[in-house]
């Protein structure tokens, strides 16, 4: 709970005033290397966006595996974000058996959390490692 708490408070800090739908913002880390948040549903209590990390470099072969992406849910009510999916997985439960045919780990909702988490810190305005140059899109 903790987790998604912060996360929440960290995506209002990284998206700014860019939370209307089908806005987007770009975080251009190098010539080859964009992380995207898009607004995908705005509701009165909820939200939906997408973030996503976009290699302009990469051969179409390999273009899903170095291409992570996850669709997150807002609850404004509750102030908590929730990664509803991440990459091949359409619907994150929130613990998997284990072992199971996928071969999630057993917190595989967690560990998801976490490394958006960590996605957040490195665009947080705050942090050390925030040299990049951002990009606000209207749709």
């Amino acid at each position: 709970m903790h987790l998604c708490a912060n996360n929440y408070l960290l995506l209002l800090k990284v998206q700014a005033d860019e939370t209307g739908l089908g806005q987007q913002r770009h975080f251009f880390i190098n010539d080859h290397l964009t992380y995207v948040i898009t607004v995908n549903e705005v509701t009165r209590y909820t939200s939906l966006i997408t973030f996503e990390q976009v290699n302009t470099n990469t051969k179409k072969l390999f273009s899903d595996a170095f291409h992570p992406r996850m669709s997150i849910r807002l609850y404004h009510d509750a102030r908590m974000a929730e990664v509803i999916s991440s990459q091949d997985i359409t619907q994150v439960k929130p613990r998997y058996d284990y072992p199971n045919k996928k071969m999630h780990q057993q917190d595989e909702k967690q560990q998801i959390n976490q490394f958006l988490n960590e996605w957040l810190h490195m665009f947080s305005p705050w942090s050390s490692e925030s040299n990049f140059l951002i990009n606000k899109v209207k749709l």
